[in-house]
């Protein structure tokens, strides 16, 4: 059992409630098919059967929900008072099979037992053609239908649910990236405070170096410059150790940030050359070509470049002079700082980070540049930028605070577009008013249940009539009729019986005489609902031998 018929186990356990509720169902569905089978005439153990059918089938049908669907068709024909459960065994089928393939297999499984057994019941009795068609119609009606709008709902469910755990996944992932955005920003925040204080802190220290050797200080100067300077070189420790922090478990590369003021752009740079000359630096700028405007990173990457090279001369080549060059070429701006040797000894203590460099190289890299740094042949230390003017960043990354937008970016041109959210809203607005969906949705499908109960009710109306017309001859049409008129003359004057109301009749009246061929037809004036009046002729050498009138039972 469980390695055959385990895939027709539908997944939804019993509850207290379920079991009540379907306890209540199965007594409506019981009393209901009471009520056809006395209609039918059935008997008290073909009622008791009915009842325990249908009490069994809706009992397991959240369990089995496949096997009581294909038990309830081939039970139907023999107990008319369980066929309603079809209905029921319908929806719960397809609600509960798991997968097209076995749903499809299930119900023409039940489709086949239903056709067959119903033939099996009435061979006797109707005509096979007829079975199967009314069969197939009421299959259609109560089985189909309920399936197919069971599995509607219930997938469309499934799609409302998994549309609203995908959008809880994306906000929490949106979360995510903005969270990651933010730690971009705070390392972005670390680096230009240890670029612009570190400049600042260097350009004090040399300003204290130089002054604590002049020989013009007294005692009482030079201790208070010595004082500022080893209050510059704190300051310095302490800016370090603010940087890490900030930086503290974040690997992500420096993000392209936008503009900033134009002081810290190419036209600043003058600025700091100025400030350099100021403190006593030997610094000379010199600007080459036809200036053209930068894009806002690749304007704030030069500067940056200036002023950490100048930092760096300020710390390890005290004295030194230095040669700042802005160069336009046709393609690119050109940045070269180079600085002499050291001509004397160094301001003291000095702290670095050591990313300075490096930070320079990301920038340029991320803006589509390149930054080279190296000692010169005199011993002394150049710095070169090359970076473009409006060329698109080559490696930069977007920081976006959109999920959909991080996938694309990482997708590339591959990527599929962007989801509706719009749309996606405004379908989980619809869930939100299930129900009332869903009552909109069941009224929708039992129109349309009931316009296919109504063709079916009209076919067999028109079926019905057409049979009438082959199956019934008044009282006064069976008296007019003699015995010993001929064969021919009889069958002219009647219908020709061939009529699945007339099926069997022949054979349920008086013994019918030996080597006779006899033609059963009913009473057309006959309003009984369980029997009918019979009018029976049998023929033999040609002539009519006998007629009779009985009752028989439907």
């Amino acid at each position: 059992m469980r390695a055959g018929w385990d895939w027709l186990k539908g997944p939804e356990p019993w509850t207290r409630r379920a079991l009540a509720g379907d306890l209540v169902l199965a007594a409506v569905l019981a009393l209901v098919g009471l009520g056809v089978e006395e209609l039918d005439n059935g008997s008290v153990q073909r009622m008791a059967g009915s009842v325990v059918a249908v009490v069994l089938l809706t009992l397991l049908r959240r369990r089995l929900p496949a096997t009581t669907l294909i038990t309830a068709a081939a039970v139907s024909p023999f107990l008319p008072g369980a066929g309603l459960t079809m209905i029921l065994l319908g929806w719960s089928a397809g609600r509960r099979i798991v997968g097209v393939g076995r749903a499809l297999t299930a119900f023409v499984l039940a489709f086949l037992a239903s056709v067959g057994f119903s033939v099996l019941q009435a061979w006797s009795d109707q005509p096979p053609v007829l079975v199967i068609l009314f069969s197939t119609l009421m299959f259609l009606a109560m089985t189909v239908m309920p399936g197919l709008a069971s599995r509607y709902w219930s997938q469309r469910r499934t799609l409302l649910q998994a549309l609203q755990e995908r959008n809880a996944q994306l906000m929490r992932e949106s979360a995510m990236v903005a969270g990651q955005a933010r730690l971009r920003e705070r390392q972005r925040i670390a680096q230009d405070m240890h670029d612009s204080l570190g400049h600042q802190l260097a350009l004090i220290a040399v300003h204290t170096g130089a002054l604590e050797v002049d020989p013009q200080l007294t005692d009482r100067q030079r201790d208070a410059v010595g004082v500022l300077r080893q209050a510059s070189v704190a300051a310095m420790h302490e800016l370090r150790e603010v940087v890490g922090i900030l930086r503290d478990g974040v690997e992500a590369p420096v993000p392209v940030e936008e503009a900033g003021p134009a002081a810290r752009g190419v036209a600043g740079i003058a600025g700091i050359v100025e400030a350099a000359r100021s403190a006593g630096t030997d610094v000379r700028m010199t600007v080459s070509g036809r200036p053209r405007p930068l894009v806002a990173a690749c304007d704030h990457a030069a500067y940056r470049i200036v002023q950490e090279a100048l930092t760096n001369a300020y710390k390890h080549a005290s004295g030194a002079p230095i040669a700042v060059e802005l160069r336009y070429e046709d393609d690119s701006l050109v940045v070269e700082i180079a600085n002499g040797p050291a001509a004397g000894p160094g301001v003291g203590e000095v702290v670095s980070g050591g990313q300075g460099l490096t930070g320079l190289r990301e920038r340029a890299r991320l803006v589509g540049g390149m930054v080279h740094a190296g000692g010169t042949e005199g011993g002394g230390f150049r710095v070169a930028g090359v970076l473009p003017y409006g060329a698109e960043p080559a490696g930069a990354q977007d920081v976006a605070d959109d999920f959909g937008q991080q996938a694309q970016a990482r997708a590339g041109a591959a990527v599929a577009p962007a989801m509706d959210w719009a749309a996606l809203d405004r379908e989980l607005a619809v869930g939100a008013r299930g129900r009332t969906g869903g009552v909109a949705m069941g009224c929708g499908i039992a129109v349309a249940a009931v316009v296919l109960l109504v063709i079916v009710i009209g076919a067999g109306m028109v079926l019905l009539v057409g049979s009438a017309g082959n199956a019934m001859i008044s009282r006064e049409d069976y008296d007019k009729v003699r015995v010993g008129d001929s064969e021919e003359a009889v069958r002219n004057r009647l219908p020709d019986g061939d009529s699945f109301m007339t099926s069997g009749l022949d054979r349920k009246g008086p013994e019918r005489p030996e080597g006779t061929r006899c033609l059963a037809l009913l009473s057309s004036e006959d309003t009984r609902l369980t029997t009918n009046t019979v009018f029976r002729f049998c023929f033999k050498d040609g002539k009519l031998v006998e007629k009779q009138a009985y009752e028989a039972e439907q």
